[in-house]
């Protein structure tokens, strides 16, 4: 399948389906529901490259209530997983992180975000190439918004000053999340040998 690194645009994009795709609302390592969860939970999406090691970075932190992978920042309603990797969606491949603001705050899941891939490489993560595995923060309110570009901020200093260029991380509120397919639902959970590209720039937060 060819490698598109140009967003597809709107009037370009698959058309999707109204259909929401079946997923198991069990998590497979936490045990918790991935699709309904006490409103105290506050959620947050990200996209750091391919979605297997992402989202087990996540589910493994102290505070995370639950996770689940999908796409988000396109166009097309409830996309596959071979669309997404088309190119004709305008997705990237994301994971929900659910979790208990009193025990975790957004800035440390922030810090993880940022120091476990290389937000400065636009359309791909290593040798994963794609507009799919382009970095990205999604939230829910201008609070948390405001948030994510601080640290956005403070987090570029730091890599101009490893010799990094600019960070590519898109930001947006208020951005549909799409589940994956089941097979893809914690996926390193099921096949603790499968492939994870996760790759960090060796620069703190």
């Amino acid at each position: 399948m060819k490698k598109v690194t140009t967003l597809v645009s709107p009037q370009d994009s698959l058309p999707g389906r109204d259909t929401d795709m079946p997923v198991n609302a069990r998590h497979f390592v936490l045990d918790t529901d991935i699709k309904d969860y006490p409103d105290k939970y506050s959620s947050i999406i990200f996209g750091l490259g391919c979605f297997w090691g992402a989202e087990k970075l996540f589910w493994s932190m102290q505070g995370v209530y639950t996770t689940a992978v999908g796409y988000a920042g396109g166009y097309t309603p409830n996309p596959t997983y071979e669309e997404v990797c088309s190119g004709q969606t305008g997705h990237t491949e994301v994971v929900l992180v659910v979790y208990d603001t009193n025990t975790l705050p957004i800035d440390t899941l922030l810090s993880t975000f940022w120091q476990e891939h290389d937000p400065s490489q636009g359309m791909r993560q290593g040798n994963d190439i794609g507009t799919q595995y382009r970095s990205a923060i999604y939230v829910n309110n201008d609070e948390d918004y405001d948030i994510a570009l601080q640290s956005k901020e403070k987090y570029q200093q730091q890599l101009h000053h490893s010799g990094f260029p600019d960070i590519t991380t898109e930001i947006k509120i208020n951005t549909t999340f799409y589940y994956a397919e089941e097979y893809h639902q914690q996926y390193l959970g099921k096949n603790p040998t499968g492939y994870c590209g996760l790759r960090g720039t060796g620069v703190d937060f």
